[in-house]
Order: structure tokens, then C-alpha cells, then sequence
């Protein structure tokens, strides 16, 4: 869908950093529509956006080095409020006349800013309004600014750095050397709502109330009196986008339910019966269990099995498409439940200098021969913006709060080749997981939680008799937007009734472990 339409917004400018997308999050938090754009986009299209501000992001270059990703000199003459985090600091001092050089002493984790002079005085500055001398925050850098460009001062700084914070407060230009956005800068949300509001003077108008109206209207200029046939797997994304969709056109939407053999237990039955009988939006149940699973024989490797799942996903749509056609509707174009992360993990954003983490199945385009055009109504969104949705269009708390379910299904939670078995042996215990979480109160207290199967045997002892079986590992984090996550620590006494159940009750499973790593470095899921 398009961008929104008489909303403040903020454009990210993105040099490749890990924590762009986190940027583009804390601004949606402050109620202001974020926008992420590459690097070297020219001013007049900033300009066309009206962007009322302007943030560069940090990035893995150093700004002096060769094929270091620059930015339009232009974008300093819009004549709005700049804010440079680490490279885009740097950046900002390279372009309009100062140095930067390597630093004989990286600063990387936990450190601290003072607002202060060499003398220990205060010094005013919008950015900082309401916050102490001093902050903890987080590093990640081996250069630094070592000459302000004219019409600059310093405004905080490190051991390390005399100009780790600078402003020029005529033209409204700021730079931090350090990363305001993360987690580990306790007080940097107050910094992004200084620049967001007192500097840029935006407005808190970017609400989902106004992201709906907006949308059902794009979406029926779009459609018309066409048909839109959406694939609903039941989890939040597609149920969300079905909602959606069918409070902007109704009987137009015909939902799609395909039962790949790689869902959770008993899912194909309670999808059919929300929404078919409960929500009665028109729905065509296919079982391609079979098929799914002869396409995927033998396959172990992730990308080739996400391939093999879109591809045949969309085999499967065709087909039923074709049968639903005889009672004389015109389905010109397919829904999708794609999301604001799906875009960023799938693509270099916009042609960035970040790298490919993987692919989404419901990402990167449609093959030349489908003959449907793509709606993709929650494209803007982050996962809690899309909950925000759901709730507003009346769906059920169990639906909206269920936690992401990859589209590729149980096919990326077992590593390695996929059988019948192996899915009974994983399902069965995903199961337990769930229900387990559920028990204890912490299935909505955390952003996911589910069983993996490992291509792993390992030697047991049950009942006195030698055991050759699976691993299972648990894999239960917390996260606000799935774009960085960390391992939960868990009551041992949960993670132990878990992996005893899972021992017990699941035949084939002797050993259960615990994933402890966090994204990033690692996702999370495991393909």
C-alpha cells in the first residue's frame, strides 16, 4: 500500500547498520510514521515525501574508505532537522567540512555521554531537554570526529571523544556518536522524542484507527468490483490481513486455507472453524499435504525448502483459483500477510549496504506466470502495530496475541530432511510447549516459544534398555518487534516439566536442550 497521507514523517536513511530497522521502530513508537530509504536517495525525493526530519543511520563503512556509501550533499539544504546516530554523525562531519579519522581506542558496548564542558558545566541543547548531565549508552565504533565542520559545537562527550554529541542549532543539524536506539541506551527513547517532536515538531498522528480508514479506502479504489483471494494459515498476519480486507470489500474476499502437512496439531480443524463458521468469510479448505511433502523429499537445505513451500504455495492458489472461478467470480489479485520485518530480513532494503539474512516465502515479488496482481495491506506494519489492527477490527485476543508462526510452517523448525515421522515427533512436542507455556502463564509473556528438531541422535537409557533417539531444542524468546530478541530465562521449573513431558510422551525423543543465543548474531528461528 502506499505511504500514509497527511501524517508527520520521519525518513531514515539507511547506511547499512544492524540497528536501521530499530530505528524506524523506536520513531513508530512515538506515534510518527517512519520511512526507510537508501542512502544516496536525492533530496527532491525526500522533499516530495515531506519528511519533516531526517535521521542518518550508523553503518559498517568508515566514511573515508573507498566505496564508503555517501549521502546526497543536497539532503543538508532541505532546511530540515538532521540527526546523525555513529557513521551518519561522521558523516554529517565529513560532508560539511569537518575530519574524521580512525581512533586510536574503539568504543564498543556500554559507556557513558556527558552533557557537560571541559569545566563540568551544563550545556543547553534541545535534544538532551529533560535528561542529566551524564547517560549511560551504547557504542559501536572505531572512528571518530576529530574537527568540527563550521557552525557546529560540542555538545557532549566521552573519555574518549570531545565531540561524541554536536549541534548546529541554527541550521538544527545533531550528531551522536553513540546508538540512542537500542535497548542498552536506557534513556535514549527520551532522545528520539526530543528530536521527533521538540526538534521536528511532528505530531502523534500516525495511529492504526487512521492506518485502517486509510487502507480499506486504497484497498477498494484498488479493487473495484474485482475479487482478491487471500491464503489464511490462522496465524496473526494472514487472520489480521483477512480482517482487514474484508472490512473494506466483504463478500469480494475468498480466503484460501492450504494444509501444507507442515501445520501444527490440530490447526487445519480450528482454522476452518473460526473462520468459516464464526467470522462466515468465504473459504475454500485444500489439503496438499501429499503434494508438499513428495516436492520437499530429501531436501535439507533452508533456502530450498522456502522455495520449494512459496512455489508451491502459489501451484496450489492457481489451482484452487481455477475452481473457484466456475461460480463466476473474477480474482484478479492475491493478499498477503506481509509484514515491515519480512521486507527488511528479505531484501537489502531499498538497495542498502546490508546484507541478506534470508528469504520469506511471501516475499520478493510474483512469478511472471501468475496471473494475479499482489495486495499486501500490512506491508507498512510491525508486528505489535498489526495486533494493534487486529484488536481494533474485533478479533478475538487468542488470534491477535498468538505468537509469529513462520509461513514455511513446522519445515524450518526441523533441520535437516523432512518426513512424516519427523513431523509427528516435532508437532508432538511443539504441542507440549504450547500447552505448557499456556499452563504457566507465560505463553503471553513472551514473543515466541516452540520446539526445533535437531539432525541429532544421541545415546539414552529408558527402562534399563540403551536408547538411540532425537533432540529436541527450545527455543522461547522475548522480543518487541522480532528484530532483535533474546533468550528467556525461564523458571526451571517450567523448562523442566517441559523437556519431561517431551521425554515421556513423545516416543523417538530421549534428549531436550536449551537455545540461549540471541538475535543478533543468531535469528530466531533456525532456518
Amino acid at each position: 500500500m502506499s505511504e500514509p497521507a497527511n501524517v508527520s514523517k520521519i525518513v531514515i536513511l539507511d547506511f547499512g547498520s544492524q540497528y536501521t530497522q530499530v530505528i524506524a521502530r523506536r520513531i513508530r513508537e512515538c506515534q510518527v510514521y517512519s520511512q526507510i530509504l537508501k542512502y544516496n536517495t536525492p533530496a527532491t525525493e525526500i522533499a516530495k515525501i515531506g519528511a519533516r526530519g531526517v535521521i542518518l543511520s550508523g553503518g559498517p563503512s568508515s566514511v573515508y574508505s573507498e566505496n564508503a556509501p555517501q549521502i546526497d550533499p543536497a539532503v543538508f539544504e532541505l532546511g530540515v532537522p538532521v540527526l546523525g546516530i555513529c557513521y551518519g554523525l561522521q558523516l554529517m562531519g565529513f560532508h560539511l567540512g569537518g575530519k574524521v579519522e580512525h581512533s586510536q581506542r574503539r568504543e564498543y558496548g556500554a559507556g557513558q555521554v556527558f552533557i557537560t564542558d571541559e569545566g563540568g558545566k551544563r550545556i543547553a541543547c534541545d535534544l538532551f531537554d529533560g535528561l542529566p548531565e551524564s547517560i549511560d549508552v551504547w557504542n559501536s565504533h572505531g572512528d571518530k570526529l576529530t574537527k568540527l565542520p563550521a557552525g557546529f559545537r560540542a555538545v557532549g562527550h566521552t573519555n574518549n571523544s570531545p565531540f561524541a554529541v554536536i549541534e548546529n542549532p541554527t541550521k538544527r543539524f545533531y550528531g551522536l556518536q553513540f546508538h540512542p536506539e537500542v535497548a542498552h541506551t536506557p534513556r535514549g527513547k527520551e532522545l528520539i522524542e526530543n528530536f521527533v517532536y521538540k526538534i521536528c515538531g511532528c505530531k502523534m498522528d500516525w495511529t492504526m484507527g487512521s492506518f485502517i480508514d486509510q487502507t480499506c479506502e486504497e484497498i477498494r479504489q484498488k479493487v473495484g468490483t474485482d475479487h482478491v483471494v487471500l491464503g489464511l494459515s490462522g496465524g496473526v498476519d494472514s487472520s489480521v490481513a483477512a480482517a482487514l480486507l474484508h472490512k473494506a470489500i466483504g463478500p469480494q474476499l475468498t480466503c484460501v486455507f492450504v494444509n501444507n502437512g507442515l501445520l501444527r496439531a490440530n490447526e487445519a480443524e480450528a482454522v476452518q472453524k473460526l473462520y468459516g463458521e464464526n467470522f462466515q468469510i468465504n473459504l475454500k479448505y485444500v489439503d496438499a499435504t501429499e503434494r508438499f511433502l513428495t516436492k520437499l523429499a530429501g531436501v535439507t537445505d533452508p533456502e530450498t525448502k522456502r522455495k520449494i513451500i512459496g512455489g508451491e504455495f502459489i501451484r496450489v492458489f492457481e489451482s484452487a483459483v481455477r475452481e473457484l472461478t466456475t461460480s463466476g467470480q473474477n480474482f484478479k489479485y492475491l493478499a498477503q500477510g506481509t509484514l515491515y520485518p519480512d521486507v527488511i530480513e528479505s531484501v537489502s532494503i531499498s538497495g542498502n549496504p546490508a546484507a541478506l539474512i534470508k528469504s520469506h516465502h511471501n516475499v520478493g515479488g510474483l512469478p511472471p506466470d501468475l496471473k494475479f496482481s499482489l495486495i499486501e495491506p500490512l506491508r507498512q506494519l510491525f508486528k505489535d502495530e498489526v495486533r494493534q489492527v487486529g484488536l481494533q477490527l474485533g478479533l478475538p485476543k487468542e488470534v491477535v496475541y498468538r505468537q509469529p508462526f513462520p509461513g514455511p510452517g513446522l519445515a524450518v523448525r526441523i533441520v535437516g530432511e523432512i518426513t512424516p515421522e519427523r513431523l509427528r515427533i516435532l508437532r508432538d512436542a511443539d504441542s507440549i510447549v504450547v500447552s505448557e507455556m499456556k499452563a504457566s502463564d507465560w505463553y503471553y509473556k513472551v514473543w515466541q516459544s516452540f520446539a526445533v528438531l535437531l539432525p541429532v541422535r544421541s545415546v539414552g537409557v529408558m527402562g534399563d534398555e540403551r536408547t538411540y533417539e532425537h533432540t529436541i531444542a527450545l527455543r522461547i524468546v522475548e522480543s518487541q518487534d522480532g528484530m532483535t530478541a533474546d533468550w528467556v530465562r525461564l523458571p526451571y521449573e517450567v523448562l523442566g516439566k517441559i523437556s519431561s513431558r517431551i521425554i515421556n510422551e513423545v516416543k523417538g525423543v530421549n534428549r531436550v536442550c536449551y537455545d540461549i543465543s540471541s538475535k543478533p548474531p543468531s535469528t530466531i528461528e533456525w532456518e
